[in-house]
């Protein structure tokens, strides 16, 4: 965009003056006139009111000038500068956020980094490892999670906008203990356009914001927790899942995370932790989720099932409907524990159909 100064010259053009005349007209100097006509001295509020009284207009109109033209000199400059940090994209899946449209597809390097600096939230890339970065440090660095780093980076980001999206209570331990009794219930339901938006209905109410979120290649998570802020928790779940089954163990795993452990810990499902403290964590979410889904009574009375010389899928689902679960999460458990063959009654399990 070109400077304040260049329609200050077409106006005195029109009007015949020159830049002496437009000088004794405003009180400047005829140094400070061709300084402000080259866009070297800024229009100030002054300024504007002394231009909006000899050439015309509003000193509104002069001030929305200079506002744009410092703007666009801003723009480029920031191009400029972020174009040298193109190297960091190597780190991101830049083509697969472009694709699901997580950042515009923009071309030029400046312009992508920018891009990808807005969808993190963060005004550098200093500010982006600092905050997104630093915290994967505490799972285990292999060769391999090295280079997946920015994948998880940008689908915890993901997770983050669409948290914000959902308007919760604050955090309540009690509220969302309890609700989870309600969200049991919830997985009967096989669609997930019905359950989802019933699930962070439920959720949202003890300050707990549910989102789903694809994960980018090279992220290998399903699932996560962390807290937005002191008040309101975010439980991220991956489309990774394609039975009933371990969709609502992840939930009611990462659901045991907000319920029994710290604030501060960033957990995240499918990444070794470098803590061994993590991983005692991970098997007390795992027995929490465990015993809701199928509480230790009714898994002992599925064992005796199991024992029988031959159990029938019509078995399994009366045991399932007495319990109130899907017969899907039954044989889940039934596998899990050994009692029956993996490659066995999957046609109980539901299997999702998630967008694209």
């Amino acid at each position: 965009m070109s400077p304040p100064g260049d329609t200050i010259e077409d106006v005195i053009e029109e009007k015949g003056w020159s830049r002496a005349e437009l000088a004794r007209r405003t009180g400047f100097t005829p140094k400070h006139i061709n300084e402000l006509l080259k866009g070297r001295a800024p229009l100030k509020p002054i300024t504007a009111g002394r231009l909006s009284r000899v050439l015309g207009s509003t000193p509104d109109f002069w001030l929305t000038r200079e506002a744009q033209y410092r703007a666009a000199l801003e723009r480029s400059r920031s191009l400029k500068e972020a174009a040298a940090d193109y190297p960091w994209l190597r780190e991101l899946p830049v083509a697969w956020m472009k694709k699901r449209r997580w950042i515009p597809s923009r071309n030029s390097r400046g312009g992508q980094v920018l891009d990808c600096l807005e969808f993190f939230g963060v005004a550098t890339v200093e500010a982006w490892r600092q905050r997104y970065e630093n915290p994967l440090a505490a799972f285990r660095a292999s060769e391999s999670f090295d280079k997946k780093q920015g994948a998880v980076a940008a689908w915890l980001r993901k997770g983050e906008v669409e948290a914000d999206l959902l308007e919760c209570e604050a955090f309540n331990r009690q509220s969302f203990r309890a609700t989870l009794s309600e969200v049991r219930r919830v997985t009967n339901e096989p669609e997930p356009n019905i359950f989802i938006p019933k699930l962070q209905e439920l959720c949202a109410g003890s300050g707990v914001a549910v989102v789903f979120a694809p994960t980018p290649p090279g992220c290998p998570v399903s699932g996560a927790t962390r807290w937005l802020t002191s008040s309101k928790a975010v439980l991220q779940l991956s489309l990774r899942y394609s039975s009933n089954d371990h969709l609502w163990f992840t939930f009611f795993h990462e659901a045991a995370h907000l319920l029994l452990h710290g604030k501060r810990l960033l957990n995240l499902e499918g990444i070794d932790p470098r803590d061994d403290s993590e991983e005692i964590r991970e098997r007390e979410a795992n027995d929490f989720a465990r015993d809701f889904l199928i509480p230790p009574e009714d898994a002992f009375r599925l064992g005796e099932l199991a024992s029988r010389p031959k159990v029938s899928k019509i078995m399994v689902r009366r045991f399932a409907a007495g319990i109130g679960l899907a017969p899907g999460i039954v044989v889940g458990r039934m596998q899990h524990e050994g009692w029956l063959e993996y490659s066995h009654m999957n046609d109980l399990k539901v299997r999702y159909r998630w967008p694209d």
